[in-house]
């Protein structure tokens, strides 16, 4: 039996070479992967809508300016300044002298000074009471009188209630419960926060009626001639959205969806109706509108028109 001849120098050089030349194409690969993962909206061109749940903590594009902060030197600052016709004056009389300590008692005015103090008064619940009075005919028949618009239940909140409660949960951002626990403590007035959600569903409902404001939104951005349209993913009870935004500098509609594309881009109802220039990531599904939206043409960069 032969013994195996071990390898000679030559061909030991060449394996190294081969192995040298694998193990930097390896690198080169990983390096390159290394760089796709780490890329986001913020340090490539891709769009934010790509960063799916992942999202890169923001930054400022602020500079810095040299200048202190606060007020700046020539800035005209804003104060409170009097009212001519306060809602009520209230008279201070002195009554004994500063200097010798006499009475002033029936002395004669030299002057006042006034000062105005601005306050929101005490702010209590009003209740309001209709009483559907009922009526028989001579003919038998009961009637029962119309009540005002709205008034459905035997014992409701007010639109005004209603209208704080959308304006803290909507506007200010406070949970439900935190804005029933708003209303209880500065108002008086207990809610739940079930009843919050169902306050804001009826005003959502409201707002996207035909012929609402949802629906003057999408009129004045469809006839605009520059909109700005983006969509990005929400988690909505746990799954995967999205939400589709259509902004001018004066209108803007955000709707949320369960698809990305051309699908939820109908259904906010701006895009098949949308003639001007948009302005947009450059994402396939928005050229489907080119021949919809007025013969538009691709032109590079994220202009389309």
């Amino acid at each position: 039996m032969s013994a195996v001849q071990p390898p000679s120098y030559e061909e030991l050089a060449a394996l190294v070479v081969e192995l040298s030349a694998q193990l930097e194409r390896a690198n080169a690969r990983i390096a390159e992967l290394e760089a796709q993962l780490g890329k986001n909206s913020s340090n490539s061109s891709r769009p934010p809508s790509s960063d799916g749940l992942v999202k890169p903590a923001p930054k400022s594009l602020r500079g810095k300016s040299g200048r202190r902060p606060g007020g700046q030197a020539g800035h005209r600052g804003q104060t409170l300044c009097r009212v001519a016709v306060p809602a009520r004056r209230r008279r201070h009389v002195p009554r004994r002298c500063r200097g010798c300590g006499a009475g002033l008692a029936g002395a004669a005015e030299a002057g006042a000074e006034r000062r105005q103090v601005f306050d929101i008064p005490p702010i209590t619940v009003r209740v309001t009471e209709y009483e559907l009075v009922r009526r028989r005919c001579g003919c038998g028949t009961v009637t029962t009188a119309d009540g005002p618009e709205g008034v459905d239940a035997p014992v409701q909140y007010g639109p005004n209630v209603a209208a704080i409660v959308v304006y803290l949960y909507v506007g200010q951002f406070l949970s439900k419960d935190r804005t029933a626990k708003a209303l209880a403590e500065v108002f008086g007035t207990p809610l739940s926060a079930g009843t919050v959600a169902a306050m804001t569903a009826r005003a959502a409902a409201g707002l996207g009626a035909e012929g609402g404001f949802a629906g003057q939104v999408r009129a004045r951005l469809a006839d605009a001639e520059v909109v700005h349209f983006d969509e990005t993913a929400l988690r909505v009870d746990g799954r995967l959205r999205w939400v589709h935004s259509a902004s001018t500098g004066e209108s803007v509609l955000i709707t949320v969806h369960g698809r990305r594309g051309v699908e939820a881009m109908d259904a906010a109802g701006v895009l098949p109706r949308f003639r001007g220039i948009a302005v947009h990531d450059g994402w396939a599904p928005y050229d489907t509108y080119d021949s919809a939206a007025g013969g538009w043409r691709a032109v590079p960069g994220r202009w389309r028109w």
